[in-house]
């Protein structure tokens, strides 16, 4: 369980550091309410998206990990053995490879090259920030800061 709670610490650790290195971008537009509806939605499913991962977690640590002392590299109920059962079965192996390739190569491609041409600072911690919240979050907290930078624009 300690492992999960490093995960949201580093979670809420990394979302705290895109937000103050774009300090602008997440500012109050000079016009309209602080959140647009776009916004709303984004954030919503994002923070789904950390409730189910969180629930499906926690699921697993209590049911695979053993004792107090459990190791959360390897051994029952660590990652390598998360990683492991994400391919237990055909049905599971293809939905596990199509997540990785998501999560692990097209948003750190995305972020960082669409975030440079934004202009963002350290557009690569939405990858980061995918590590210890959720692919889905990671995405929709990167079209919310798109649409907050649109909206600062349009302001200008």
């Amino acid at each position: 369980m300690i492992s999960l709670i490093v995960h949201a610490v580093l979670g809420a650790a990394v979302v705290y550091w895109i937000v103050a290195a774009n300090r602008t971008v997440f500012a109050k537009p000079a016009q309209g309410p602080m959140f647009s509806p776009l916004e709303y939605v984004y954030y919503a499913i994002g923070i789904a998206s950390i409730g189910l991962g969180w629930y499906f977690n926690i699921r697993f640590v209590n049911e695979y990990a053993h004792g107090p002392n459990h190791n959360p590299i390897w051994g029952p109920g660590s990652w390598s053995e998360y990683i492991r059962l994400m391919f237990t079965n055909p049905a599971a192996s293809s939905a596990s490879q199509d997540y990785t390739i998501i999560n692990v190569v097209l948003l750190p491609l995305f972020t960082i090259a669409d975030g440079h041409r934004r202009g963002l600072r350290r557009p690569w911690l939405y990858f980061v920030s995918s590590l210890f919240t959720s692919c889905a979050f990671a995405y929709a907290f990167y079209f919310a800061t798109i649409v907050r930078q649109h909206r600062h624009a349009k302001a200008a």
